[in-house]
């Protein structure tokens, strides 16, 4: 019998589970999906017994495909900084409060008002941010004071996954540093913040290697899903991290990051040692390879051309929309777009600024508006690649997401980033990251480095070509934000 690995990673819109062979090779997969919770304007959770269901039958389906492959270790990756509130029984208390949640505006002027930003920064390379899991647990402790006097854990997403399937409350450094308390330097909780906030250490997990076995599958489990009793979970990565992965991004290689246009752009490049930008203006986190990253955030990338064809051409196909971006001029001729359609977070943190679309005339025609809106992702992300390339230069990002199977948008990318782009062929995300984490963590092989030199992929490289054009858009979409944030 083959052996195989299973990845597992638990997304907001559904978990998916492969099984992937030691040669990188996808066996089996299977997704299911949970609906997303939203009971008040600006809120949003799950029932972390939905996450339950739905990964115990995806893994349930996996195993009916594996047609005799020897499963010898299961790898976890999944949304971040979401929170599982946990009683004495290891019962979830309420529902999760994800990521995007932003409720927690009070508790993170709290957290600052009690550290310093500058501190706050420097020990935890990010500041104090409405989706982290720590201003969670301090809207806990005011809102539902009840509910806090039960807690015995908060887990983050994944990990509440590791412990429903071993009975092993355990975390990450890729994921916990994410929670808003781990300190970068020594990967651990930074028990000076969470004293100085009145909160006891003793609610968050054990903190250990993202290549570590968090524990071993409860017998019942395994009868459930078809697993093996005692599989080795070993404890994975958070999504960014486990994807990046996957691509074969890590500290062995600082010149290659990654560029993710899904709903939002994402830039993602690794350093070997935390260094937060002063402002806290891109997030640092760790990596899973014992390094860190940084990462730069457009919250709507992709979003930004789904809300054009939504608002305005319902009736085009998103292919003629591309199509028709390639029939305006680099520029835009004039139009400009800013899309901070849903705030913004690399580089301004500012949640309360806002998209636009200017300069029109009526010369103008639908191509140069939709091209315009893919200029103004690209301008958006070299604004949060600037402050990255400042700390942790990269020469290549390989593009994924949607957003990376349009042609005309990855020579936009390239031109606009200046920064050569490489497409791979092939895509499987944070569950393949997940799987190699796995492989390494039960001795498949020694180690990451080896493993991501096994799994090259087929790809298509984009090199940048200079264009004054878009250096003069660029000045003029810095001079639109300023214009608008000190009028607003």
């Amino acid at each position: 019998m083959t052996d195989i690995v299973v990845g597992l990673d638990l997304g907001t819109g559904g978990v998916r589970a492969i099984a992937v062979d030691l040669q990188g090779q996808i066996i089996a997969q299977a997704t299911r999906s949970y609906p997303l919770l939203t009971p008040q304007p600006g809120w949003t959770e799950q029932n972390s017994s939905d996450w339950v269901e739905a990964s115990l039958d995806a893994l349930f389906d996996v195993t009916q495909q594996l047609n005799g492959h020897q499963p010898i270790a299961l790898g976890l990756s999944g949304q971040m900084h979401g929170m599982v509130p946990l009683d004495v029984e290891g019962r979830a208390i309420r529902a999760a409060i994800l990521w995007n949640d932003q409720r927690t505006g009070k508790a993170v002027a709290e957290i600052e008002a009690t550290i310093p930003r500058q501190e706050l920064i420097q020990r935890t390379g990010n500041p104090a941010i409405t989706g982290f899991q720590l201003p969670k647990l301090i809207w806990l402790r005011t809102e539902e004071p009840e509910a806090y006097t039960r807690l015995w854990q908060i887990l983050l997403p994944k990990d509440y996954l590791g412990y429903v399937l071993t009975g092993e409350p355990v975390t990450e450094p890729s994921d916990a540093s994410g929670v808003g308390c781990l300190n970068l330097a020594n990967r651990q909780w930074d028990t000076d913040i969470l004293h100085a906030l009145n909160i006891n250490p003793a609610l968050f997990p054990p903190v250990i290697k993202s290549t570590a076995i968090a524990g071993r599958l409860k017998s019942e489990i395994a009868a459930r899903v078809g697993l093996p009793v005692g599989l080795p979970v070993v404890a994975g990565g958070g999504d960014n991290a486990a994807a990046a992965i996957g691509l074969g991004i890590s500290s062995s290689n600082l010149n290659r990051g990654s560029l993710s246009i899904g709903t939002s752009g994402v830039i993602f490049a690794p350093c070997e040692r935390p260094i937060p930008d002063p402002e806290g203006r891109v997030h640092l986190f760790c990596h899973v390879d014992g390094g860190y990253h940084l990462l730069g955030v457009t919250l709507a990338a992709g979003g930004s051309v789904r809300w054009y064809r939504d608002t305005f051409a319902p009736q085009i196909s998103y292919t003629d929309l591309m199509d028709m971006a390639e029939r305006s001029q680099p520029g835009a001729r004039g139009v400009l777009f800013l899309p901070h359609l849903s705030g913004e977070r690399s580089p301004h943190l500012d949640p309360d600024t806002r998209g636009a679309l200017v300069n029109l005339s009526l010369a103008h025609t639908p191509a140069d508006i939709i091209r315009a809106v893919l200029e103004g992702v690209a301008f958006s992300l070299r604004s949060a690649l600037e402050v990255i390339s400042a700390i942790a230069p990269v020469d290549q990002l390989l593009a994924t997401g949607g957003g990376a199977r349009s042609n005309i948008w990855l020579r936009i990318l390239a031109d606009v980033l200046q920064t050569e782009l490489i497409a791979p062929k092939a895509e499987e995300g944070a569950a393949y990251g997940a799987a190699i984490l796995a492989m390494v963590g039960v001795g498949a092989y020694p180690n990451l480095e080896t493993a991501l030199n096994i799994f090259a992929q087929d790809s298509i490289v984009v090199q940048p070509q200079a264009n004054v054009l878009y250096e003069v858009g660029f000045k003029r979409y810095k001079l639109l934000y300023d214009t608008l944030k000190a009028v607003r």
